[in-house]
């Protein structure tokens, strides 16, 4: 079992994508999802895209003030859009990351260093997500391999005579 409480994790976050809740997600005794999970991955995709898109914007051109309140603005409903599909784990993770801002116009660098930190932190869930998809390839693989062997193979049989072979 994980480690519980603020803060406590076991290592790198491996977040399952979990769309649909009826999609088969792993659910505890009162019909919520547990661990960590995504429940709407293109809603997040759209999300880290846009979040990059003005990362981008944001370094190639100065912001005026207005500017500056805007890109702020549009960063924290970002996070809020976050943490409507994001686990209860994730959710805090993503807190512990995203500081909030300390003015009403941040400066520059402040929101170059916000959006930086928010595209790196959705990154890390990519990686989590795409390290946990090839995972369960792999052990779906195995089992597939060892019941393909043990269909072959089983207790009292010649492996060099297949059921059925009378030739």
């Amino acid at each position: 079992m994980p480690p519980q409480g603020p803060g406590a994790t076991s290592g790198p976050v491996t977040p399952e994508i979990v769309g649909p809740i009826e999609a088969g997600a792993a659910l505890d005794g009162e019909g919520e999802v547990e661990g960590e999970h995504v429940t709407r991955p293109t809603k997040l995709i759209r999300i880290a895209s846009m979040v990059r898109a003005l990362l981008d914007e944001a370094r190639r051109a100065p912001l005026d003030d207005a500017g500056r309140r805007s890109l702020r603005e549009i960063h924290e409903r970002s996070i809020e859009a976050l943490e409507g599909i994001l686990s209860d784990d994730l959710k805090q993770e993503l807190a512990e990351v995203a500081l909030p801002f300390t003015s009403e116009t941040p400066s520059e660098s402040e929101l170059r260093i916000a959006q930086a930190q928010l595209v790196g932190w959705l990154e890390g869930l990519f990686h989590g997500i795409q390290a946990t998809l090839f995972t369960q390839q792999v052990q779906a693989q195995r089992q597939f391999e060892d019941m393909r062997q043990r269909r072959v193979i089983e207790p009292g049989q010649n492996p060099e005579r297949p059921p059925g072979a009378y030739l």
